[in-house]
Order: structure tokens, then C-alpha cells, then sequence
């Protein structure tokens, strides 16, 4: 008989190598995909695959990611410029591209069962989970949750099944635990966990800001209907702007962040993350928006692009309600053409210049200069605009004087 395939979600990390034995130990077929979305270079690539063939992996499936995280993930991030708790840009939600891939693949294989190294711990099992049921019926399988029932330390006996069975893979107790894809970079472990101040060698893409001593720069960036289409005045793709402006942010020291939030399951979680080019973006983008939509917008916008920011950092990227939200982001977007100059100094970023067709100014009025109404004009809207503030005054003052 013919072993069932599984689809294991591949990584060549410790979790993920220990799963393949595992999975053929229990007696299926194992197909490898790793999903390249950024942060890993042509010759990891190759190690990766190499790695899951000499586990036993009947095939691997390398899939290039990383323009496709540009246009679901970063595209609405940025229209919406909003942050998890008003500090984390989701640098976990290319978790959603590997699920989709993994299901797509299955479907191609005929398939039933997915598979992946999930902790029983974190967010990201979650993530997948969810993911994939709303996406199929698949049956999941998750080999170090399986074990977790019956093991204290994991770490220790995922290496010693891995050398039971013949593979010596090398494992370096790392203090941080370090995860990079193209938007940025989570780092746990080590001091992070224990709250304490996470040293300098903690970093990745930023250099330390103390001892910076870089000169102010300049860059630029043009939008069109809201989409990153220039950096300094030479057209660029997403996937080559945000590796290039990681580069230049970077050296800044811009995009450092360190993050406590609740979890999906509940427990307070700790990472310090890095994301110059988001946070680069962030900053432009929104100087532009606010020149460009009307109040109105400017005032509501920030609660759909809330809505979608959690609904994405706690697995729902798949329902429904998500798409609904980015269409109206989308079409918000319309008029958001322009340039924005960017200053950066050590630790420091503004947006210093905006220009754009659509900017909302009259030629008639500026802000604290002139304007194109009189005193009587200005004093009735005064008046109208705080009418029930003035009325709860008088009202509750002759009552308080007659009591």
C-alpha cells in the first residue's frame, strides 16, 4: 500500500527537522515547502532543501513569496497605518502566505493531511491552524504539540531523536531566537524573556543609535494612489524598496521596538523587533494622507485599519471581514499621490516635505494667516459649534443657584 502524503510546513529549524522523521515514523510520505518571504539568502535556500532530503523527505517545494507578501500584507498595512497595539507591524503575517501555499500544494499532491512545527505555546499555531480551515478541510498535524503531552524538555528530545535516527544536526543553543523575513525581524529569548534590556548584539538590520554617528540624510518617497512607486525619484518594485530601504534605515538605527502584548492565548509575550522599511514607509505615507483626505477620513480610517491590524496578528487574515476592510482601505487611497522627503538622523525620522496635485488647500485661506471670512462669520460658527456645551452651563448654573 501506498503511504498517505503530508505537506509539512519546512523551515530547517530544529522543530521542523525533528518533524520529518517523526512524520515518517508514523508512516507517511513527507513533502517538504519552504516559502521564501525575505531575510534569507540564495545559498540558505539551497541548505534548506538540502537539509529536508537528507531527513528523508520524498521532495521539497522551494516557492518565492516574497512579491506576493508585498501585495497582501504590506499594501494594506501601509494604507491602513496601523500597528498591533499600537506598537507592532505584524512582522508574523507571512505566516498566512506559508498556510495558503501549504493548502494549494496538498490540493496539488491530493492530499489530505498538512502539517506543521508549531508550538503549543505561541501565536503562530494559531495562525496556521485557522488559516487552514478556513481555506479546506484538511487534517492538521502537529507533531511537537503531539509531543509536548508527554515530554518536559522538547528542545532536548527533538535532538535526541534526530541523532536516534541518524541525523546529526547542528544545533547551536543560541541566547535569542531570531526570526527575519522581508519586512523586518522578531528576536525572543535570552534577557527579552526576562524583561531586562536585551544587549546590542540583540540586533540584526539596525545599527546601535548611542554611537551613531552618521550625518542627517534625506531620501525621498513618491506614492501613487497609495502604492510606493519611487525612491529617490527612481521607480522601484515593493520587494526591492523594502530590502533597500532596510539597508539605508537601518544604519540609522530607525525601526527599533520593544513589545509586550497579549497573546492569542492569552499570555503576556516579549520580542524586540526591527522594521526600518515599514517604519520608513509608515511615517511618509501618513504625512501624505494627512494632506490629501478630508477630515472625515482622517478621523475614521484609523478604526478600519485597528479592526484590520488585530483581526490579522490574531489569525483571521482568511475571514471574510478582512477583505471587507481593505477594500475600503483600498479605495481611500485614491488621491494619495505625492512625495514625501524623509529626514533621517541616528534614531530619528521625519517627514520634512510633502507635495502632492491633490493637497487640500485653498488659495483663499492658510492656517493662522489669512482667510477669506470675517469676525461675524468666525463668531456664529463659534457659537453654533459649542451651543449645547454653553447650554449645559446655563442650564446648570441657575439650577445649582437655586438650590
Amino acid at each position: 500500500m501506498s503511504k498517505e502524503k503530508v505537506v509539512l510546513a519546512f523551515s530547517g529549524g530544529l522543530d521542523t527537522s525533528f518533524c520529518v522523521p517523526y512524520l515518517i515514523d508514523k508512516g507517511y510520505e513527507v513533502h517538504t515547502l519552504f516559502v521564501n518571504t525575505g531575510g534569507v539568502s540564495e545559498q540558505a535556500v539551497k541548505d534548506i532543501e538540502s537539509t529536508a532530503i537528507q531527513l528523508g523527505a520524498k521532495k521539497h517545494w522551494n516557492i518565492n513569496g516574497q512579491e506576493q507578501l508585498w501585495n497582501t500584507i504590506v499594501k494594506p498595512l501601509i494604507w491602513g497605518s496601523a500597528l498591533y497595539q499600537d506598537q507592532y507591524p505584524v512582522l508574523c503575517a507571512d505566516r498566512y502566505l506559508i498556510a495558503e501555499e501549504a493548502v494549494k500544494l496538498c490540493h496539488q499532491l491530493g492530499t489530505s493531511y498538512v502539517a506543521h512545527g508549531c508550538t503549543g505555546m505561541g501565536n503562530d499555531q494559531v495562525r496556521f491552524d485557522l488559516s487552514i480551515k478556513a481555506l479546506s478541510d484538511l487534517t492538521i498535524l502537529s507533531p511537537i504539540r503531539d509531543i509536548q503531552k508527554e515530554v518536559v524538555n522538547v528542545r532536548e528530545y527533538e535532538i535526541d531523536y534526530l541523532s536516534k535516527h541518524g541525523h546529526e544536526v547542528s544545533v547551536v543553543h543560541k541566547e535569542y531566537s531570531v526570526n527575519e523575513n522581508l519586512l523586518g525581524v522578531t528576536i525572543s529569548g535570552g534577557a527579552i524573556d526576562k524583561w531586562q534590556a536585551p544587549e546590542d548584539n540583540t540586533y540584526v538590520l539596525t545599527q546601535n543609535p548611542e554611537s551613531n554617528t552618521l550625518k542627517p540624510q534625506l531620501i525621498s518617497l513618491t506614492f501613487e494612489q497609495g502604492v510606493l512607486s519611487q525612491l529617490n525619484g527612481k521607480d522601484i518594485d515593493g520587494v526591492s524598496a523594502l530590502q533597500e530601504m532596510n539597508s539605508i534605515l537601518g544604519e540609522y538605527g530607525v525601526g527599533r521596538g520593544i513589545y509586550t502584548g497579549d497573546t492569542i492565548i492569552g499570555l503576556k509575550g516579549r520580542i524586540v523587533f526591527e522594521a526600518p522599511a515599514l517604519m520608513g514607509l509608515l511615517k511618509a505615507h501618513r504625512a501624505l494622507e494627512e494632506v490629501v483626505l478630508t477630515q472625515q477620513q482622517n478621523h475614521f480610517k484609523p478604526l478600519v485599519a485597528k479592526k484590520w491590524v488585530d483581526l490579522v496578528y490574531q489569525g483571521f487574515y482568511f475571514d471574510p471581514l478582512t477583505k471587507n476592510l481593505e477594500a475600503l482601505l483600498e479605495s481611500s487611497q485614491k488621491k494619495v499621490t505625492g512625495t514625501v522627503e524623509l529626514k533621517l538622523a541616528p534614531n530619528h525620522i521625519e517627514a520634512v516635505a510633502v507635495s502632492s496635485p491633490y493637497l487640500l488647500m485653498s488659495k483663499n485661506v492658510e492656517y493662522a494667516q489669512k482667510a477669506d471670512w470675517g469676525i461675524e462669520e468666525a463668531s456664529g460658527f463659534i457659537k453654533l459649534f459649542g451651543q449645547s456645551t454653553a447650554t449645559w452651563a446655563t442650564v446648570n448654573a441657575s439650577q445649582d443657584s437655586a438650590v
